[in-house]
């Protein structure tokens, strides 16, 4: 793993013994010595758990044409976001596939903040710089000076609410706040990848190290990769690689709320009107099994005896049972009897909604 990154936070993820595993780049704890089912746990059962999420990257994009910019390069609408607003959103290439999700941060009406996915990093950072050449804007890469921690669980606020001068109390859903976190200078907001309630804090590196062990000695639970994952398949967040990538459009993915066709001209709008009009080539559904067993990413899906998809993510979920998101053809996705091909044996399941268990974020 020599020609891996690390985070500021690696030592300590040693320290604490964690299981370091390469992710997207970067050598990262998959658990810790406890186990994945235990930082799970505290995660969902009242508790906090801290996601060391520094792999992820930021970029500030900053001038008189930064709106136009963005509208241009991103599938949602940013004119509706307001000051301190946190908005879900896509990079498309011309054909209508993804680059990647995003989040966009408005911190003014000329400067906004990315948030990109790690293994995409240095595409998107090269594609936004050079869309930006036709536009009066700057494009600037945060990310080898930035950490970024997510806390999350129903104690993350109390954790985390002696740390920084920002009322985090005031910070709705999907919303965020600049202020200080240990002195320095960093952003805030009420966002997260786990359904539960919690912050994902932007810090610079010289203070990572002080910021993991605060939340730690307040009672944050260290939270690996597994854990993460599990977390986010029982909610039915897409993951790049998995549910989303430059072979789907947001026809396929559900995620036609995040592309606005009626905001003006945006790259990729015109193939993905196109795949609407002609129908998705694909759907992506939820699966949950009525038998025992676990369904894992690219086991077979079955419909009526016939081969129609594959599933992208798929865990025993400890409140849910065996849960799957699975793309199957389109005249599948709502009628025939479901299966999934584990070990050879066909395991029947059920269509169902969205998410798997409970949300608690705090909207």
């Amino acid at each position: 793993m020599s020609d891996l990154l690390k985070t500021p936070l690696f030592d300590p993820h040693v320290a604490l013994g964690g299981k370091i595993v390469p992710f997207a780049g970067y050598e990262l704890p998959v658990q810790y010595k406890n186990g994945a089912l235990k930082e799970y746990t505290a995660v969902r059962d009242g508790a906090a758990g801290i996601f060391d999420i520094t792999h992820m990257g930021q970029v500030r994009v900053q001038g008189v044409d930064a709106l136009k910019f963005l509208q241009y390069v991103t599938t949602n609408d940013v004119s509706k976001l307001v000051d301190g607003q946190v908005q879900y959103s896509a990079l498309l290439n011309e054909k209508g596939t993804f680059i990647d999700d995003i989040t966009t941060y408005k911190i003014s009406d000329d400067a906004y903040y990315l948030c990109i996915n790690a293994a995409n990093r240095h595409k998107d950072v090269a594609h936004l710089m050079a869309e930006s050449k036709n536009f009066d804007v700057t494009v600037q890469d945060e990310s080898d000076a930035t950490t970024l921690l997510a806390l999350q669980g129903e104690k993350a606020q109390a954790a985390l609410q002696s740390l920084t001068d920002i009322d985090l109390e005031s910070i709705g859903y999907y919303k965020f706040s600049q202020g200080h976190i240990a002195g320095a200078s960093g952003i805030i907001s009420r966002t997260g990848y786990t359904g539960e309630d919690g912050f994902e804090i932007y810090i610079p590196n010289e203070i990572a190290i002080e910021v993991w062990q605060a939340l730690l000695d307040k009672g944050a639970v260290p939270i690996g990769l597994a854990a993460r994952d599990m977390l986010r398949t029982e909610m039915g967040y897409a993951l790049y690689g998995h549910e989303i990538s430059d072979k789907v459009t947001p026809v396929e993915a559900k995620l036609m709320w995040i592309t606005k066709l009626d905001k003006g001209d945006f790259i990729g709008k015109s193939a993905v009107e196109t795949r609407k009009a002609d129908g998705a080539k694909k759907r992506l559904i939820a699966l949950k099994l009525t038998q025992r067993g676990i369904p894992r990413e690219h086991y077979k899906v079955f419909v009526d005896g016939v081969e129609s998809g594959e599933v992208t993510s798929g865990m025993h979920s400890p409140m849910a049972g065996g849960v799957a998101l699975a793309y199957v053809k389109p005249e599948h996705a709502t009628e025939g009897d479901v299966s999934i091909e584990i070990r050879g044996n066909h395991v029947a399941a059920k269509r169902t909604g969205l998410p798997f268990v409970r949300s608690n974020v705090k909207k």
